[in-house]
């Protein structure tokens, strides 16, 4: 197999329709939260609109940079989520994470395989196999949400 291919099975295993690793993902999670949950806060955690518009950001970023040739997003703006004040919000900002996850995990197919030895952007950012990355963080932040959801579902 392919890396394209080895690599956008992977993204689409945690962020649209695989349970095979979490048995879930964001997909699932996103679209069984409604916007009250999305929103509450639970302790000093993260709220799960938060950690989807952190993925969402990074998506959207690599995308441009894919684009354009500059990776033009900082970890410091990551967490800037606007309010969400309604159901609507909440759809809007699900429905720009899926369209972005389902255009990252195409990009990545399409990618020749010898993109991945080239430099991601610019040398410092190491090569286009730190698409591998994405993955990683991913799993991370669909744990939290996965738990926040189980936190939330005990204070009900």
């Amino acid at each position: 197999m392919n890396r394209n291919t080895f690599i956008a099975n992977r993204l689409r295993e945690v962020l649209l329709d695989g349970r095979w690793i979490a048995n879930t993902n964001y997909r699932e999670q996103l679209l069984n939260t409604n916007w009250k949950q999305a929103v509450f806060q639970v302790d000093g955690l993260n709220t799960i609109a938060k950690l989807t518009f952190h993925i969402n950001y990074y998506l959207q970023g690599i995308l441009n940079a894919f684009a354009t040739g500059k990776l033009e997003i900082s970890d410091k703006f990551s967490f800037y989520l606007p309010p969400l004040n309604s159901e609507d919000d909440w759809q809007k900002l699900m429905n720009d994470f899926l369209k972005n996850a389902e255009k990252f995990v195409t990009e990545v197919e399409q990618m020749d395989d010898s993109k991945f030895d080239e430099p991601f952007i610019d040398e410092k950012y190491g090569s286009f196999l730190n698409i591998e990355g994405v993955i990683e963080h991913s799993y991370y932040h669909l744990g939290q949400i996965v738990m926040i959801n189980k936190l939330i579902a005990e204070k009900d």
